[in-house]
């Protein structure tokens, strides 16, 4: 257990995470911030330190992933035991209902400042859900299906149209963010990820599934990342022209 900071007035911060060096590494972060931490290197472990009255957290920031008892059925137990915020830390998207059982979501690596922000309430769930750099702007055996099935013409004409209907959403994401209106910026997502998904544009796609993943009850001050997702869409709009001209010239 990491020493506790007693000075501070922020939420007491329990910490789970089965890797050594992530644990240590975000409760030195916390704890040098103001935060009292507790840590544990498991679901199981963590559970009993607050059943036997060993931490009264506010927060509790949890792997995604971790072996023994993990994801939404710990985050349940965790809703059973103790009256505190959960937030879940991964370095990939944890699955879909793990974000809905938690009350956020940070994406490794991040700063302090990030996960101050995470806990104090002043980000939205998808925090962290950004332009994936491992994504492909075109998965290429998509590319290759539509090359046998079709001549390259008209193959350049399904992504020259990708292309121009990314753009158009592009726009009209914008002013639904400007407008705070949670409700067509995750209408404008799901579109996104379909079309773009069916073209196998990949990183538009992923984009897309982000925006729609957005709550429907966010507010104004709630749509801070829907607005970084925007400009990661223009990049991968930006990409698939390039891929356009380089794979498909006209």
């Amino acid at each position: 257990m990491f020493p506790l900071n007693t000075t501070s007035d922020l939420p007491e911060v329990l910490l789970i995470d089965d890797d050594l060096v992530s644990r240590e590494v975000t409760a030195t972060l916390l704890t040098m911030t103001g935060y009292s931490v507790h840590t544990a290197d498991s679901g199981e472990e963590a559970v009993r330190m607050i059943t036997g009255g060993n931490a009264k957290p506010g927060v509790i920031l949890m792997d995604a992933q971790m072996p023994g008892l993990s994801g939404a059925e710990l985050i349940a137990q965790f809703r059973a035991a103790a009256d505190a915020s959960i937030f879940v830390i991964s370095g990939s998207e944890p699955p879909r209902e793990v974000l809905d059982a938690a009350d956020g979501f940070l994406m490794k690596p991040f700063n302090v400042e990030t996960i101050h922000k995470l806990i104090e309430g002043r980000k939205p769930k998808t925090e962290g859900l950004t332009l994936d750099p491992e994504d492909p702007v075109v998965n290429m055996e998509v590319l290759a299906q539509f090359r046998k099935m079709m001549p390259e013409t008209a193959v350049r004409q399904i992504y020259k149209a990708v292309v121009v209907d990314l753009g158009e959403r592009i726009d009209a994401l914008a002013g639904a963010i400007a407008n705070g209106d949670a409700a067509e910026v995750r209408r404008i997502g799901h579109a996104i990820k379909g079309g773009c998904g069916m073209a196998g544009a990949v990183q538009a796609a992923h984009l897309g599934a982000m925006l729609e993943a957005v709550p429907p009850e966010a507010k104004d001050n709630q749509l801070d990342n829907s607005a970084a997702l925007l400009r990661d869409l223009r990049v991968a709009a930006q990409g698939l022209e390039r891929m356009l001209d380089a794979e498909l010239p006209a």
